[in-house]
């Protein structure tokens, strides 16, 4: 009998099915086409309005996503799986790229200014904070649709606080600051389309930044107004927003401010805050159980991130202009710089490795990414990168206040 015969048609299909099962295998191997996504992290390359796309280990560039528009101040949240990053421009602009194709996923103009945002505890919502027109919107994370806009205009002036300090806490909700307010608000995105809104007012004037706990317990605010943050124990909301580290500077002379500080980075260490003073070259620090100051690290310049190593023993700390070419380490135990560090010019963020093996460093002026070795503390890497900015790594995408 020939092949042909019908008495064969069982082996021809067996034989399809091992070709195309050997095609599938083949593909399957071939290290290209597959990837995670828990190495990677994203590059704001502010004044090209792209982000790059990199591996941790070995360092290096994977993709370029361009069409981001105005970088100059943006920040990142990642996706529960940690396949996109929503990077949030000074434009308005929410942006979604996709990690694993390097491209962009979507993208929509929200607002007239937005400064950063964040992603709800279920992955399903993010939140844009807004300068213009001010308040908050909650898009759908899938389609980037919106669901609802939480307004911060006043009845009664009719002007609208700028939106500072958006952070993530459990259940869908999520705290900010209202700057001109000087307001805490908590919205809870139970319900993202109707979100219920809770107002802490007079807690200080002028927030201007905030962080949510590592657990989401507290939320803390710092002013521009006045010497001091505000806090808020989420565990007892009845108790209402305290003053911390009040009248830090009293008696002092004021600096001029060359730029924020920024409490974001967690910069919580053992059992210890250490949050960056404005104007000043210190670097405060408080017991993170009862809030009170603890001491004060003298410091090189006037601090702008202060971020704490994963494993809580060493704080990073990087500072405004004209001190922007220099980086410090401050060991947690003696509460003193043990090493200053001259990775370039223009550092403008940090950002470590998930178990924190190695600290990225942005070096805006020299066109330049620094990987710091912390073990060693020497540089271990040098990558191009267009005027970067923010860094931000995919293990953000499990934590929260991130």
């Amino acid at each position: 009998m020939k092949l042909g015969h019908p008495y064969f048609a069982p082996l021809r299909l067996l034989a399809s099915a091992v070709s195309m099962l050997a095609v599938l295998l083949a593909g399957c191997a071939t290290p290209s086409t597959l990837r995670g996504t828990g190495d990677l992290g994203v590059v704001i390359e502010r004044a090209s309005g792209t982000v790059q796309v990199v591996t941790q280990q070995p360092p290096r560039l994977l993709a370029r996503v361009e069409g981001l528009g105005d970088l100059s101040h943006a920040s990142v949240v990642f996706s529960r799986d940690a396949r996109y990053a929503f990077v949030f421009g000074r434009d308005g602009g929410l942006s979604k790229v996709d990690l694993l194709t390097g491209r962009l996923a979507g993208r929509v103009l929200q607002a007239g200014n937005s400064i950063g945002g964040a992603i709800s505890s279920d992955g399903r919502i993010v939140a844009a904070q807004n300068y213009e027109p001010g308040g908050v919107r909650l898009f759908d994370a899938e389609t980037l649709a919106l669901l609802a806009d939480i307004s911060t205009r006043d009845p009664v002036s009719g002007l609208a606080s700028k939106v500072v300090g958006l952070a993530d806490l459990p259940g869908n909700r999520f705290a900010f600051s209202l700057f001109e307010a000087g307001e805490i608000w908590v919205a809870d995105a139970t319900d993202p389309r109707h979100p219920v809104v809770t107002r802490y007012a007079g807690v200080g004037r002028n927030p201007y930044d905030g962080l949510a706990s590592s657990d989401g317990r507290y939320y803390l605010a710092g002013l521009y107004g006045e010497d001091g943050l505000a806090l808020l124990d989420t565990w007892h909301p009845e108790t209402g927003v305290r003053r911390i580290l009040d009248g830090y500077g009293h008696g002092e002379e004021k600096l001029p401010v060359y730029k924020m500080p920024h409490l974001r980075g967690w910069a919580m260490a053992g059992e210890y805050a250490f949050l960056p003073a404005i104007g000043r070259h210190e670097v405060l620090v408080a017991d993170s159980r009862t809030w009170q100051e603890r001491t004060r690290v003298p410091v090189y310049g006037q601090p702008v991130f202060a971020m704490a190593e994963p494993s809580g023993r060493r704080v990073w700390v990087n500072f405004a202009f004209p001190h922007n070419d220099t980086v410090q380490v401050i060991d947690v135990p003696t509460m003193q710089v043990v090493r200053t560090l001259k990775p370039g010019r223009g550092i403008l963020h940090m950002e470590f490795t998930g178990r924190g093996d190695a600290v990225w460093l942005s070096s805006r002026d020299d066109d330049r990414l620094v990987v710091v070795d912390t073990r060693t503390l020497e540089m271990s890497t040098v990558l191009p990168a267009r005027n970067p900015s923010g860094i931000f790594f995919t293990w953000r995408a499990a934590r929260m206040g991130m």
